[in-house]
This record gives structure tokens, sequence and C-alpha cells, in this order.
């Protein structure tokens, strides 16, 4: 196993690509806590898990609400000594409150920078101190596409993933040489129930079926599995990801070729 004696934070992982990596990573020996707001899924994930004989540590939050990072990285550290591996996965997507800027809600922008970025600058600061002490870690935080190019009607959102680059290559130029890798992933249309919202929006706004959207958006015919985003994790939170550092990984399907 590429991660025995390891220790993982998952955020967002009662459903789709947390839930999925937080699978992934015990399957490779890794011991994982895990949060969301949620709680009977985060109690099923962990009986999962649990039956993969790893440990599993639940901690339900809204991360919306001042000092929940705070309070998740108490229960974490107070359940293991030990954090290496930190996925920030959680997020609020544009399916939320989608319409442009003229008219944007300026609260959902604040909700939306607040979650999607400085929560995971929060997490950052919260695991590096350990992760310096010991000269290992691994941070991954999920980005979007979106972090590349903009997004119809979602500002707020390719701008909190905008953001979330920058602090991903800022971080990892700071620790390059303190063993810590920072990446992030950035996953075109992936299944999932945020996903299905914002395929029914643009669904209705172009006068198409959800059906037609789904096969055309992506060039391969289909949407991305979490499970596929969850297996490149799994490289980038191993041993073996030790020279791969401040990148941003686009899985598309073949979106944004270059």
């Amino acid at each position: 196993m590429k991660l025995t004696s390891q220790t993982a934070l998952v955020t967002g992982a009662s459903k789709g690509m947390g839930r999925a990596i937080a699978l992934a990573l015990a399957a490779e020996g890794a011991d994982v806590v895990v949060t969301a707001r949620v709680a009977n899924e985060l109690e099923s994930l962990r009986a999962e898990i649990s039956a993969m004989g790893r440990r599993c540590v639940v901690a339900i939050a809204d991360l919306a609400e001042d000092g929940a990072p705070d309070a998740i990285w108490r229960a974490a550290t107070a359940a293991f000594d030990k954090i290496d591996i930190l996925v920030n996965n959680a997020g609020i997507g544009s399916s939320a409150d989608p319409r442009p800027v003229v008219d944007f809600n300026d609260d959902f922008w604040a909700l939306t920078l607040k979650v999607n970025l400085t929560v995971p600058y929060l997490f950052c600061k919260r695991a590096l101190p350990g992760m310096l002490a010991r000269k290992y870690g691994r941070i991954i935080n999920i980005a979007s596409i979106a972090s590349k190019t903009g997004s119809f009607h979602g500002s707020a959102y390719a701008s909190s993933k905008h953001g979330l680059l920058g602090l991903t290559r800022s971080l990892a130029m700071e620790v390059v040489k303190d063993g810590i890798t920072v990446n992030a992933i950035c996953p075109g249309t992936v299944r999932s129930v945020m996903n299905n919202k914002r395929l029914a929006y643009d669904a209705k706004r172009l006068g198409r079926t959800f059906e037609d959207i789904e096969k055309s958006i992506v060039p391969i015919g289909r949407r991305i599995e979490p499970e596929e985003i969850a297996e490149f994790a799994v490289y980038l939170a191993s041993p073996t990801a030790a020279a791969t550092t401040g990148q941003a990984f686009v899985i598309d399907g073949g979106a944004m070729m270059s």
C-alpha cells in the first residue's frame, strides 16, 4: 500500500469527489479524517473505511461558519498525532446561484470566496507547522477547469478557483525544500449533485435537453467519474510524487487541450 502509516484530512467528503478521494486514500492504507455538513453520509463513509481496516474520524461542520476550520483541526489532531495529507475539496459551485456580474448577489460572492479560497488557506496554515517539523507533507487543492478560464454566470466560482491556484503555486514555492508538495487538481465536468444542477441550468438557458448537454460538454462524450479524480489524488498524496509540486493538473476528458 502506498500510504501505510499516513493520515489524511479530506474536506467535503460526504459525497462526490471528496467521498471518492477519502475511500481511495484509505484503500492505500491511510487513516482518514472526513468532514462535511451531513452526518448520515459521513457515518456511512466511516463504515466503509472501517471495513477496510482503517481508522476514520468524522468531524461534522459547516465550513461557511467562522471557526469551523479550527474546530475541525482540533478534532483531527486530537484523534491522530499528525496529518500527512491535506485535501481541500469542499466548495460552493456556481449552480447555487448563477447570475451575470451585473446582477450578482454580493453575499453569495463573499460566501463563495470564503469557502473556496479562504477556508483552504486556513487549513493549509494549520497543517504547515507539523509538516514543516517532520519535513514531509502533501497538500492537494481541488480546483476546477474554471481556475484556467471564465465561467458563464459563475464569476465568483471562477474567481475563487483562480485564487486557489495562486495559493497553490505560492505555497509550493515557499515549502519546496521542506519535503512538502502542494498541487491542484482541476477537474472538468464531474458527475455530482452540484454538477447536475449546473448542467440543468445550462440546458434550460440554451434550450437543450439535459442529456444533450451532458454528452456534448466533454469531448469524450461523458462526464468524469469521481473515482477518476480520486486515483490521481492518491498519486499526488504518495511518496512517489516527491518531485511533483506547484502544478495544476487538468482532468477534463479533453475539454481543454494544450
